[in-house]
């Protein structure tokens, strides 16, 4: 096939296609819906460490990075005597990726090449930046080169420049920001600025961009869980961009395919947060009488931030001492909500319903659908 030549942005095709209005349309009344529904939790914030989990999880399983969920609660504990794999302590990076990548989007207003290069960093774990030394091509499972992008360092910067003006102009275009979105990830992987870690960065800027656009206050929209699920149409789709003699076409074809997946999983995640907020709801009532006087919302907080908790933890949340820390933590063992679990000579408290809520939410939005 010929070089793909990146188009200047926006893309000159037609990206308004009645399909494509009607689908705009239902994605955002659903993140408008997601959007109100975050907004009533006293204290959102605590689903940020709870789902990025799941999202650095997912999105590092698009890279065949696999681990599972215990390996990864266990090394946010920093548990003693346990090791995290090297899959492990690659997805809680993700994590803190996505977590700088969230807080300077949130002060600055923007999203720009320095976030970007910072979020990859942290990602990654080195300075190398952007691509400067030419030899860098995608290939499928075979081995067979199917993508060339490009090789001048000069080049990637200066794509790399004009996506962050796409990015942060909207003067630029007068395109939904959903189907801008859908735009800035395709012409992202194209450029592929980095040595490592492109599809992981380039998954966290779409979700910042629905920060930056205020379509969601906290990013806790995760489109990796639909990727995996149609991972084959999700690379043939980019692929066909860069291949099809009928570009509009494909282009159409790509913003759909990214539309429904923001208004999939949106609609997941509508449920996941209705279902903890109800488990946050029986949890309050119940600590309420456990503790009586003494119960604070901090402690409720505590509890959905880290579903599996330690000694150290409780007495640095709550701001008491180690043994009123354990105290608390066995009688909330006691009334059923934690369940006590020891390894080497520490002790670790898992918050069952909270993991199985996770974990039967992941299990069923990543099943194959039949075709």
């Amino acid at each position: 096939m010929a070089d793909y030549q990146i188009p200047p942005l926006p893309p000159r095709v037609d990206l308004e296609s009645i399909a494509i209005l009607k689908q705009l349309n239902r994605a955002n009344r659903k993140l408008a819906e997601l959007k109100g529904l975050v907004q009533t939790i006293p204290n959102g914030a605590i689903l940020i460490d709870t789902l990025a989990l799941q999202e650095a999880k997912d999105s590092s399983a698009v890279e065949n990075i696999v681990t599972t969920h215990d390996d990864l609660f266990k090394s946010d504990l920093d548990v003693t005597g346990f090791i995290a794999s090297a899959a492990a302590k690659e997805v809680m990076s993700y994590r803190q990726a996505l977590k700088v990548g969230y807080e300077r989007v949130r002060r600055d207003k923007l999203l720009t090449n320095a976030v970007i290069l910072d979020i990859q960093r942290v990602l990654i774990g080195n300075l190398a930046g952007f691509r400067k030394v030419p030899g860098t091509v995608l290939k499928d499972a075979q081995g067979h080169v199917v993508y060339t992008p490009p090789q001048d360092g000069q080049v990637v910067i200066e794509l790399m420049s004009e996506l962050e003006k796409f990015i942060n102009t909207p003067e630029t275009s007068d395109l939904d920001p959903l189907i801008k979105l859908a735009v800035i990830h395709h012409q992202f992987e194209s450029i592929h600025p980095f040595y490592d870690g492109n599809g992981r960065t380039g998954r966290i800027l779409s979700i910042l961009y629905l920060v930056l656009n205020e379509l969601l206050d906290l990013p806790i929209l995760y489109l990796s869980r639909y990727i995996i699920q149609h991972k084959r149409d999700y690379y043939h789709l980019l692929q066909a961009i860069r291949e099809g003699a009928d570009n509009t076409a494909s282009w159409q074809e790509w913003v759909l395919f990214m539309l429904r997946g923001i208004e999939e999983i949106a609609d997941a995640t509508l449920l996941l947060v209705k279902r903890i907020l109800l488990l946050m709801h029986d949890d309050k009532q119940q600590l309420k009488k456990l503790f009586g006087k003494n119960y604070r919302h901090d402690l409720l907080n505590h509890l959905f931030n880290f579903p599996y908790t330690k000694v150290e933890f409780m007495e640095q949340a709550m701001q008491v001492r180690r043994k009123t820390a354990a105290k608390y933590l066995d009688l909330i063992v006691a009334s059923g909500i934690l369940t006590k679990v020891k390894v080497g000579r520490s002790n670790y408290y898992i918050h069952t319903q909270l993991v199985d809520l996770l974990m039967d939410s992941h299990s069923t939005a990543t099943k194959e659908r039949p075709q």
